[in-house]
């Protein structure tokens, strides 16, 4: 899967797994409400394996590793079969371990800076963190601003929710949008997959609505 594939339908669930057991049903749940990419952060344990359980089960899943702080993670997460990465902000060795094991990374970036560095680094696709507390919708804007003419896309997450989804998702800039409103932590743990599915075909609902 490219880059493109994997954002085409504009929206990232981000996932946190406590228990190995739960990472297919939750991508179930979350294909049964019409999405087929996930974000597995590297907050637990459990993510690699987890990972690993997703890719070998539900092959038209698209499965990313994401929290990646450390070069070893990003191996972890390679090997375990991640198809794309995520980490909260710019690290040169992550990047470099990025690139060794050939992962499409989506770093992360907060300022004008961040962005240039990001982009002398080989990445144009960015994940916009923590986008809520940094002034949301309008402080992607004036950060898009500079930068139109790159290619720079954006991946705003963090404080996103359904109710402001749509603001997101109107930034010509903006190629994707990662939330963890669809399968909080709590509902993973409750294995409420019915509740989790719902979410996800409300926000893919809204995703398709605004479609550019």
């Amino acid at each position: 899967m490219s880059n493109e594939s994997f954002l085409a339908q504009r929206l990232i669930c981000v996932a946190v797994i406590d228990r190995t057991e739960d990472a297919v049903p939750l991508a179930e749940a979350l294909l049964a409400g019409g999405l087929n990419v996930i974000e597995v952060t590297f907050r637990t344990a459990a993510a690699a394996e987890a990972i690993a359980r997703i890719r070998r089960s539900l092959p038209t899943m698209g499965v990313g590793a994401g929290t990646l702080l450390t070069a070893d993670q990003v191996r972890q997460a390679s090997e375990a079969g991640a198809q794309f990465g995520v980490a909260p902000g710019l690290s040169e060795s992550v990047s470099n371990a990025a690139q060794k094991h050939k992962l499409p990374l989506f770093p992360g970036v907060i300022t004008p800076t961040e962005v240039m560095h990001a982009l002398d680094l080989g990445w144009t696709t960015l994940k916009f963190f923590p986008a809520g507390a940094a002034g949301g919708v309008d402080m992607l804007k004036a950060l898009a601003g500079p930068f139109g003419h790159t290619g720079v896309k954006f991946i705003p997450t963090g404080g996103v929710t359904a109710a402001n989804l749509p603001s997101y998702l109107a930034v010509p800039q903006v190629a994707a949008v990662g939330g963890s409103w669809m399968a909080e932590r709590k509902l993973v743990a409750d294995k409420a997959w019915d509740k989790i599915t719902a979410l996800t075909a409300e926000a893919m609902k809204i995703a398709q609505q605004t479609q550019k």
